[in-house]
């Protein structure tokens, strides 16, 4: 029955915690487009962001950590590039990933849950603008973009990778701590993004 319910469906029917571990999730998948775009255009601090993934995913499982929600935002909005002020292309995806932790971290002190789920829109939204500036083909339409946008690869894992993502944390009958620490490592390991930034090395 599951199955058949639309992916959005099934996202908002998780428990809290499960809809929280798959934005976390999420957002650690984004974490190396803002830490190439601060590399390059020499902005902000890749760690807040790093940090802060790390306290969520220990939150998962630490009862006895507790979060300074209004301190992790003044942290993160002083590190949230602003499109106006760089010509580089690599500041929307840049900005989506500090976004989508202050939507993380909001959601969490409002208790919105929507929120948490609208962060599953911004990652694919990203994916999308980034198809977009890549594309050297003109559209006469502009069904004719979201078509192409829809049926690129890139977006195709896109929302392969949700689904999956989706599928292993909803089968898990209850989340433990070696589930989400295995999680981690396997997004870590991985170390692309949502838009296929590697991680960047650092220099000895």
């Amino acid at each position: 029955m599951t199955e058949k319910m639309g992916f959005f469906k099934r996202l908002k029917a998780l428990e809290l915690p499960k809809k929280k571990l798959f934005a976390i999730a999420l957002c650690q998948r984004m974490l190396p487009n803002y830490q190439l775009f601060s590399d390059i255009g020499n902005f902000g601090d890749p760690q807040v962001l790093d940090t802060l993934l790390n306290l969520l995913w220990q939150s998962m499982y630490d009862t006895k950590l507790k979060l300074n929600i209004d301190l992790q935002l003044e942290r993160l909005e002083v590190n949230t590039p602003n499109p106006e002020e760089s010509d580089m292309y690599g500041v929307y995806p840049a900005m989506d990933a500090a976004v989508a932790l202050t939507s993380l971290l909001s959601a969490m002190e409002s208790k919105v849950e929507d929120d948490i789920i609208n962060i599953s829109k911004l990652s694919s939204s990203t994916v999308a603008n980034y198809i977009e500036a890549t594309c050297d083909i003109e559209f006469d339409k502009a069904s004719a973009l979201d078509d192409y946008i829809f049926a690129h690869e890139v977006m195709q894992e896109e929302k392969e990778m949700q689904n999956t993502l989706l599928n292993i944390i909803e089968s898990q009958e209850k989340i433990t701590p070696n589930f989400i620490k295995g999680l981690r490592r396997d997004i870590v390991a991985v170390g692309i993004s949502n838009i296929g930034i590697s991680t960047p090395t650092k220099n000895s």
